[in-house]
């Protein structure tokens, strides 16, 4: 080997530096684990505890120190799944973007393109591309984008913007433009807010030119707490209110109206003795407030007063917000109170008849107008801080600009004069209405209100952040406990730990000393690999970790070629040193080697372009270490066997147990091709059979919904739990995930509603119904937050939007379409021919659709999930990827065969390549099959269907290169070239 010197010291030199690089990663997880015992469980106190030694040094190079923060940067990052936490998908609302660039435009045309663009937005198509489709098709040329009353308005003239001259295709790019600006702005006030949180090494990145912003929360606990701080759009606006006497006249009326439409619907309850009952029944007859008839008076369940209407339960406020919205009740309102808003308050906590806590929510009228607008927005608050008011009771101090603080004190004035209220209003929700008695200068001001310590802190947040653009909503979201990450990280660690083992010691029984110069070099490629991951900042997931395990299935591959064509050249008497340099040589194993973990490589960079989340993170482990590999196992190990062969050492490249495997190897592969055409042909109409009739279990990436992971107590049934969500979910599916006491529920109850209300709502539901099956202790924080060492209750939740179900679905089969195309080209451009492109494509098919039919056929009883996912999907592009593995080193030995001297008819030629590559290919796939099964015993229920896929592909993965890609390649070659091939070798 040539350069020899030169390997060695860049092979010391990545070796250092790995070491440096993970040193990072052993020295901060020192740190969180001294965190972790000093905080003793509370995760405020561990949080504060890392952020106080921030940028303290914790590592010392004697030459240069490093702080904590220094060093956590430089760590290998832990996933959600290892690591515990919260990951969401926002998608900014480009429809809202576009309403507010267009100045709320009422022209049809326009909405009716907003509307088809809601309703017809493909897969992996942007809202804004399907708007501009939708338009084209609505206006048919008769309305432009640049007209006046669309976009070339006062929001978008100027430089940069938009004149009604404009064709609709220079429209398009300002608005393109704008929209992006939007996305940009709304990222900008997002990481402003996470930052401020209090999470370890937050991330927040914009995906693509979708709208879409991912935030990874690793570590974060407070579910419900962390959506509402991410979705809060921060619309803050100071509204003047009506007192109580000045519209109850009107609620009097709406009453008696409703009862005309609504008297069979109301429920009879107690009507509390409060300032609007006795404002509602001055003066009337006591049957017409008899208990039961009245709509709106009979939900009141608290007294009001001053701005306050009354207090409401929360699940009444829907049906008389409704009430209050309808058109026909409206007309009732006074001439000057036609533009009423009426609004709720903040959920607060009162005492009913007998002394019971229950929740209620306050009704508000605000003075509205035209417009719709507030008497002063949000826009003037340059600070927020939580303090606390007069009651020494948590609050918000805001300090407002100079021409906000003028503003302010006019309002206040004016209000003075009548003794009413101002109601501070934060995303159409009232957080307090003060009354003013007198003018407030200097621009300071206070939202107190019936808050804790947490929520001043996230509204100071939101306010100091900025409001965001447009609604944020929660398309996709997925939550780890961290006790579920442990678990992870511990099933991970032995199955990696034991598939190393079992890899070392099957290499060492079969090939002896070179066996140990292999492990040598898979020792090197793992130090290799995770020094890489270190130093590019990657992210370690479960599924990485599986892909760390198939590396060392894999990293053994080139040695395996490389040895077995050394024992070839020994046997045909060279010399131990002319073996290895022939083994190494071009003509000897590096063809194969290089065909293969090209493909390899293409089909996991497909993988990791249309791959998310941990899918991405396999896909980058993959990749890695396929380039770790081969330079390990071309170059280290190359530097053993020289040096052995240097010092006369004995190395045969087999022991006694190996010595005559597959020597004599003779069979008629080619001969047998009617029985695997006919098994195949059967599996294949089997199983297309199956996927029409019976179908796929698709998975919540798919089809979208929502998953929850829940651990009891005692063992369940899951037909018990199925029948208690039922009633409230509607379509409920409940299965048990991996122990008897763990259930993975999935259902699609309400998964279009993005807001944190909706999550917060189905927790709620989640947990009253499923708490009989838990001791008294068991609260709703308990069942639904993260916290260290939790064994019951949500150990994950997901959800997936419609919309990102169906781009994921469309990745999903283009991935698949993609890695077979490029896999297809590559092969044609490498062997010249198009028939070894045609076999292999051939036995990928065959692959693909035996592990579909093997899925549609099993995964009503399977003991384990066998959904159709984007982990699914990451087994098929690997088990293409190992297929075709197979195939090109079985192609290479044909090619060489064929343009070679071998003697006899085409097919005993093409049989005698096949039989040469026996023992790698039964020592490639056998190592990966033990990997895989470990992985499958120990590796953890959340990757079992994952691990199964590519079980089953492997195997089918080897029988395919043999008995169909050899076949279809030597049947779809002429009968004209397999006789002068023939005559050529037998001349």
């Amino acid at each position: 080997m040539q350069n020899k010197g030169l390997i060695k010291f860049f092979a010391i030199l990545f070796a250092l530096v790995s070491i440096y690089q993970l040193s990072f990663t052993f020295v901060s997880n020192k740190v969180k684990s001294d965190a972790k015992t000093f905080a003793n469980g509370n995760p405020d106190k561990e949080i504060k505890y890392l952020d106080s030694i921030g940028k303290e040094s914790v590592f010392s190079l004697g030459f240069t120190d490093f702080t904590f923060n220094e060093v956590k940067d430089k760590q290998i990052n832990k996933g959600l799944d290892l690591e515990g936490g919260i990951n969401v998908i926002l998608q900014i609302s480009v429809k809202d973007v576009l309403k507010g660039l267009s100045n709320n435009s009422k022209n049809p045309v326009f909405n009716k393109s907003l509307a088809d663009a809601t309703a017809n937005q493909k897969g992996n198509q942007t809202y804004i591309d399907a708007f501009f489709e939708a338009f084209e098709t609505n206006s048919k040329g008769t309305v432009k984008l640049a007209s006046p009353d669309i976009f070339a308005n006062r929001n978008l003239q100027g430089e940069g913007g938009i004149d009604f001259q404009m064709t609709d295709a220079q429209a398009q790019k300002v608005i393109r433009k704008k929209v992006d600006e939007s996305v940009d702005s709304a990222f900008g006030v997002l990481r402003k807010r996470i930052d401020k949180f209090g999470v370890t090494q937050p991330n927040i990145q914009k995906l693509g030119e979708s709208g879409r912003i991912l935030v990874e929360l690793p570590g974060a606990k407070d579910v419900d707490r962390i959506k509402k701080l991410l979705q809060s759009t921060a619309q803050l606006e100071f509204w003047e209110t009506y007192k109580i006497d000045e519209v109850g006249n009107f609620l009097m009326a709406a009453n008696e109206a409703l009862k005309k439409t609504e008297i069979n619907k109301v429920e009879t309850k107690t009507t509390p003795k409060d300032s609007i009952s006795a404002l509602l029944t001055t003066g009337k007859d006591s049957a017409s407030t008899k208990k039961g008839n009245n709509p709106i008076l009979d939900k009141i369940i608290g007294q009001g007063g001053g701005p306050i209407l009354g207090l409401f339960s929360p699940k009444d406020t829907a049906t008389v917000g409704g009430y209050l919205r309808r058109a026909d009740i409206r007309v009732l309102l006074a001439a000057d109170q036609r533009y009423a808003k009426f609004v709720w308050g903040k959920p607060t906590t009162i005492k009913d008849e007998k002394g019971k806590d229950i929740e209620a929510v306050e009704l508000y009228a605000l003075k509205g107008n035209k417009n719709n607008a507030s008497s002063m927005s949000g826009g003037v608050v340059t600070d927020a801080q939580d303090s606390f008011d007069q009651m020494n009771k948590p609050a918000v101090s805001m300090s407002m600009s100079g021409a906000g603080a003028r503003k302010w004190e006019e309002l206040t004035r004016k209000v003075a004069l009548t003794k009413g209220a101002i109601a501070i209003v934060l995303d159409n929700v009232v957080y307090s209405a003060p009354n003013v008695n007198e003018a407030i200068s200097g621009g300071n001001s206070i939202i107190s209100g019936n808050f804790t310590l947490l929520e001043t802190a996230d509204l100071a947040n939101v306010l100091r952040a900025g409001k965001l653009p447009a609604a944020a909503d929660i398309i996709q979201s997925e939550v780890v406990g961290p006790s579920l990450g442990q678990e992870a990280i511990d099933n991970g660690t032995n199955s990696a730990l034991l598939g190393l083992l079992i890899v070392s010691l099957w290499m060492m029984v079969y090939y002896g000393k070179a066996g140990w110069y292999a492990n040598i070099a898979l020792a090197v490629n793992l130090l290799f690999l995770f020094g890489i991951l270190a130093s590019i900042g990657a992210v370690l997931t479960l599924p990485g970790i599986a892909g760390i395990v198939l590396t060392m299935g894999t990293a053994v591959d080139a040695n395996i070629i490389i040895y077995e064509r050394a024992k070839e050249e020994l046997r045909a008497g060279k010399t131990l040193q002319e073996a290895i340099s022939a083994s190494y040589s071009w003509k000897g194993a590096m063809r194969s080697i290089v065909d293969a973990n090209v493909t390899h490589v293409l089909t996991g960079a497909v993988l990791f372009i249309f791959g998310s989340g941990p899918i991405k993170g396999f896909a980058t482990t993959l990749l890695i270490g396929i380039v770790t590999s081969l330079f390990t196992s071309i170059f280290i190990a190359r530097i053993f066997l020289d040096w052995s062969a240097s010092k006369n050492s004995t190395i045969s490249f087999v022991t006694g147990f190996s010595k005559n495997m597959f020597t004599n190897f003779n069979y008629d592969f080619l001969g047998a091709k009617k029985f695997t055409y006919a098994f195949s042909t059967i599996v294949t109409i089997v199983s297309v059979v199956s996927l029409c009739t019976n179908g796929l279990d698709q998975g919540v990436d798919f089809v979208g919904g929502r998953t929850f992971q829940v651990r009891f107590e005692k063992t369940v049934e899951p037909e018990v739990i199925k029948e208690d969500l039922v009633k409230v979910f509607g379509t409920v599916e409940a299965k048990v995930f991996g122990n008897d006491n763990q259930l993975k529920i999935t259902t699609k109850f309400k998964v279009e509603e993005n807001g944190s209300k909706a999550d917060e709502e189905i927790n709620k539901l989640l947990f009253d119904n499923l708490k009989q099956h838990y001791s008294a202790g068991m609260t709703y924080e308990k069942f639904v937050n993260a916290y260290d060492g939790k064994k019951l209750g949500i150990l994950q939740a997901s959800k997936v939007g419609p919309t990102v179900a169906e781009d994921i679905k469309t990745n999903a089969y283009w991935a698949v379409l993609g890695a077979m195309a490029i896999v297809f080209l590559y092969l044609m451009i490498s062997f010249r021919k198009w028939q070894y492109s045609l076999g292999a494509i051939a036995a990928i098919a065959h692959d693909v659709i035996f592990v579909l039919g093997i899925y549609s056929l099993c995964y009503k009883f399977m003991p384990f999930g066998m959904e159709i996912d984007q982990h699914f999907i990451a087994a098929i592009l690997t088990v293409i990827g190992y297929s075709m593995n197979d195939t090109v080193i079985v192609f290479d030995r044909v090619r060489e065969y064929l343009g070679g001297k071998a003697k006899g008819n085409f097919n005993s030629i093409v049989n005698q390549s096949i039989n040469s590559t026996m023992s790698r290919t039964i020592n490639t796939s056998l190592t990966m099959i033990l990997v895989l099964l470990i992985m499958f015993v120990f590796g953890g229920e959340s990757i079992r269907g994952f691990i199964f896929a590519m079980l089953v592909g492997i195997v089918v993965g080897t029988y395919s290169s043999l008995f169909i890609a050899t076949p279809v390649l030597c049947d779809t070659i002429s009968e004209a070239e397999h006789k002068r091939i023939e005559e050529e070798h037998n001349a």
